[in-house]
């Protein structure tokens, strides 16, 4: 049975989820004062569509992690996945970009919020499982056909 709260790893999690969030939001910031600026125009196109791609990519980070803060499982799975696509990009800021510290930064607080995500209470929480179910569980015999070589006849 689920508890009312979250582990405090996943709430952890939440408040670094919700900081790339806000991050994002400050770049779609900065990115639309440029293009007002007429900065942004000198590399040819409209920047407007970046701005609204940024803005809904970081409203939907936000989203996740008032999902994850307000203990809901579904949140788990996306902010797991956006911490795989930020690392990525904290692995280009740090190489070809060669923007050391702005990639050591972002990729710390990806593997630290995809290790509070993978914890056993993070994990047993996301799906619906006390840690006194799961020991309980595990001195149950597994149930026909559920383990390794069960999938042989009977008279083999």
């Amino acid at each position: 049975m689920r508890s009312e709260s979250p582990p405090r790893s996943v709430r952890l999690a939440g408040l670094l989820v919700a900081l790339q969030g806000l991050g994002g939001l400050g770049f779609v910031a900065v990115f639309l004062t440029r293009e007002i600026g007429g900065v942004g125009q000198e590399t040819g196109g409209s920047g407007f569509g970046h701005v609204a791609y940024f803005s809904l990519l970081s409203v939907g980070v936000l989203a996740i992690a008032a999902g994850l803060l307000r203990g809901k499982p579904w949140a788990r799975t996306p902010a797991l996945f956006v911490q795989i696509l930020l690392f990525a990009v904290a692995w280009y800021a740090f190489g070809p970009s060669e923007q050391r510290l702005a990639g050591v930064a972002l990729g710390a607080v990806c593997v630290a919020t995809f290790v509070a995500l993978c914890t056993i209470r993070a994990r047993l929480w996301s799906v619906n499982l006390t840690e006194e179910e799961l020991a309980r569980r595990a001195g149950e015999p597994l149930p026909a056909g559920a383990g390794p070589g069960d999938d042989r006849p009977e008279n083999s």
